[in-house]
């Protein structure tokens, strides 16, 4: 059992650290107020070859695993960039997967490059608003005429939709009515959004304002059965090969800005002087900073774990679940004992903190909640009933 990174593994996170220290905190501020997508920054990523992490390296990718992604996610986040700048690139990292298993040698040459490249961008149209976390109940129709499919239906939470080329769309082919179990009967495909029949509406949201989240209304969108992903009937199958890659990243993401959040709050302990002495000399302060770095570096290890397991071809969804799980509870109690350690400067934009305290909210409730996650390890792991 080894717990250190390879030669490799560290170059390349100190080069994505290099090249997230060209945007600081200033940067990221500016782009949050005045809701401005990181172009600059995801300019420099997709230059420097990172979109391709994870790619086959014969469509232009680096052909590394999700280890490889989620260190590289984990240093984006822990730059100070928060999810606005993980989110920015995230939908790359994991989202084409489903077409590097399941697409034809066809599809992967036509759709893998310019992903890789950045000449084109794709979201990700899963979540529906009647159905929610319950992705079997989407109502999100595909019908076929000939050669190609009318799809209507909507979509909530799509992120990066404002600047996308492409989605990739999880659909019903055939009523749940006529299905033997409620995960048959789902499609996927990936093709262009064309904005003629789509519409795009941007959310507006509490934090990570730099990077879009949309409701997507979809009238009459005819897609080629070309662009089908794999055979009809079986995108619940090509959606899940997504889903743990997913949330491996979202841990990474979440321990990073976790990390940065308890930086800042140690540094101003260290400075602050209040009763001629400096504030974290007090243990009612250094303590939960203190549990803060245990449970952040905790929750870093099952993220290895699992991203280590599914690198080797093994199940990870057990600990996939549990590293998102344990990231994202280690890095919100971070954020908001940075926030108070500050005090009132913690309520303060130029502190940083409260931005990172909007978004850390983010790996709490996406991809996946906590409850769910909470259900899926009581049976999965304890042998107990399905609650739902």
């Amino acid at each position: 059992m080894d717990f250190n990174l390879t030669e490799n593994q560290r170059e390349i996170a100190e080069a994505v650290s290099q090249l997230c220290a060209r945007f600081d905190a200033k940067y990221w501020r500016d782009c949050d107020a005045d809701a401005r997508f990181p172009e600059e920054f995801v300019s420099a990523i997709t230059r420097a070859g990172w979109l391709g992490i994870a790619m086959p390296e014969a469509y232009g990718g680096a052909g590394l695993g999700i280890t490889e992604a989620a260190l590289m996610a984990h240093r984006i986040t822990r730059s100070g960039a928060g999810m606005s700048g993980a989110s920015a690139i995230h939908m790359n990292l994991f989202g084409p997967h489903p077409i590097v298993v399941f697409g034809s040698e066809e599809q992967k040459q036509r759709f893998l490059p310019p992903l890789i490249a950045g000449t084109e961008r794709t979201c990700f149209g899963v979540t529906e608003p009647d159905a929610g976390l319950n992705t079997t109940a989407l109502e999100t129709r595909a019908k076929r005429d000939g050669d190609h499919y009318i799809i209507n239906g909507r979509k909530m939470w799509t992120t990066t939709a404002q600047t996308a080329t492409h989605i990739l769309l999880i659909t019903r082919t055939t009523p749940l009515a006529d299905c033997k179990k409620p995960t048959d009967g789902l499609s996927l495909f990936y093709t262009p959004l064309d904005r003629n029949k789509i519409e795009v509406r941007r959310i507006p949201k509490m934090g990570r304002a730099a990077v879009d989240s949309n409701a997507l209304f979809i009238d009459n969108l005819e897609v080629p059965v070309a662009n089908r992903i794999g055979d009809e009937g079986d995108g619940w199958r090509c959606l899940l090969h997504g889903l743990n890659p997913e949330r491996i990243l979202v841990a990474a993401e979440a321990v990073g800005i976790g990390q940065v959040a308890l930086e800042k709050a140690a540094g101003y302990a260290r400075e602050r002087i209040v009763f001629d002495r400096p504030i974290g000399q007090n243990q009612a302060i250094a303590h939960p900073l203190a549990e803060c770095w245990m449970a952040l570096e905790a929750a870093w290890l099952m993220t290895c774990k699992a991203a280590s397991l599914y690198d080797s071809g093994q199940s990870c969804g057990i600990e996939a679940n549990s590293a998102k799980y344990l990231a994202a509870e280690a890095a919100f109690k971070a954020c908001e004992r940075a926030v108070l350690t500050l005090g009132g400067m913690g309520y303060a934009k130029e502190y940083d903190v409260e931005r990172l305290f909007r978004e850390v909210l983010i790996p709490r409730i996406a991809p996946v909640s906590q409850e769910m996650i909470k259900n899926f390890i009581a049976e999965k792991v304890l042998d107990q009933p399905r609650s739902y």
